[in-house]
């Protein structure tokens, strides 16, 4: 893709296009371009729908401020918009003022903190994901049989805070590497169970899967991986998407565990990657000479910012946009009890 100078041509950026905010020079379109491959399925995953439909009802029905703890998902744009319209994010609870709605994110939470909102009186809806609740579950149930747990994910993210706060007796050990494997100790290995956080790439976790059985051959493994279907269906559209372009991008925040794993997985299989949070984000340089964009966006990021992505990539230089053949996901989570009115 050749790239002009907007001082070397009166030609301007594509209708839509979202100009920096810098105010840097903007690329005009030129007569012959690369081509945008759009991975599929890719954006928002149904516990992140249901998730964010779950703070916008609260406020319909209980007015502003509804509080959050913690961010509801892990994007910048999502917050912000949900910031726009009265939520509130909060880390503490002694944030939250004494019979406030609260709304615990997507992520999930420790038993501590679900038994302090309860002793403080807030009307508490739960928005995590269901798919991590029934990690939380498994671990309830086994521990009930005496089971000891070893933990795949990454330390301080707050899908694994939650998952380990289930137990208050050190019996989930977090491990983040295969190295950590080696060093890992239960008290015992005769009823030992792993657990996965639900965003992890899923090659990473088998890796490290594998030196977990390897070392406890006895080791009980989920029913049902723990790798969420969106986690997997994004990962698997990017590694069909990777072999046929030449750069791939993915739209997420830098918090976003799963968007992080998008790149990485385009990455590891030898194709220029690069996230960004917004369109803002993009540099003309990465498209010099690239016949063929790949972009994909995590679990957490909107379509509105998909579209200012391409928007932007036209204004370099792109010509045509068209979406890979992937599956199409027709999960749909419920909502609580008590906001299943209309908004």
């Amino acid at each position: 893709m050749t790239l002009i100078n907007a001082n070397m041509s009166a030609a301007g950026p594509s209708q839509g296009a979202k100009a920096p905010s810098g105010g840097s020079a903007v690329h005009a379109v030129t007569s012959v371009g690369a081509e945008i491959i759009l991975a599929e399925p890719r954006g928002f995953c149904a516990g992140v729908d249901r998730a964010i439909e779950i703070v916008e009802r609260a406020l319909h029905k209980f007015g502003a401020p509804i509080y959050v703890r913690h961010e509801i998902v892990h994007n910048t744009y999502v917050v912000n918009d949900l910031k726009a319209k009265g939520a509130i994010f909060i880390e503490e609870l002694d944030d939250v003022p004494p019979g406030a709605t609260l709304v615990f994110s997507a992520h999930g939470v420790s038993k501590a903190v679900q038994q302090e909102a309860a002793r403080r009186g807030f009307h508490v809806f739960d928005a995590t994901c269901p798919l991590v609740t029934k990690v939380h579950v498994e671990v309830a149930k086994l521990h009930k049989e005496g089971y000891e747990f070893i933990m795949i994910g990454h330390k301080g993210h707050p899908e694994v805070e939650g998952t380990m706060g289930q137990l208050d007796d050190g019996s989930i050990h977090l491990v983040e590497d295969v190295a950590d494997v080696a060093r890992v100790q239960p008290a015992q290995t005769t009823k030992l169970a792993v657990v996965t956080q639900t965003t992890l790439s899923m090659d990473d976790a088998a890796g490290i899967l594998a030196a977990v059985k390897a070392r406890f051959p006895s080791v009980r493994e989920p029913k049902q991986q723990d790798i969420c279907y969106a986690t997997q269906n994004r990962q698997d559209a990017v590694k069909l998407l990777s072999p046929q372009v030449d750069i791939v991008i993915v739209v997420g925040s830098p918090t976003s565990s799963n968007s992080n794993r998008l790149r990485e997985v385009a990455q590891k299989l030898g194709t220029e990657s690069y996230m960004v949070d917004n369109a803002d984000e993009l540099k003309p340089e990465w498209f010099e000479g690239k016949g063929r964009v790949g972009l994909t966006a995590g679990a957490s990021a909107p379509s509105i910012l998909v579209r200012q992505v391409v928007d932007r990539i036209k204004a370099f230089g792109a010509v045509s946009v068209r979406k890979m053949d992937g599956i199409e996901e027709t999960v749909k989570f419920p909502l609580p009890k008590g906001l299943k009115s209309g908004l």
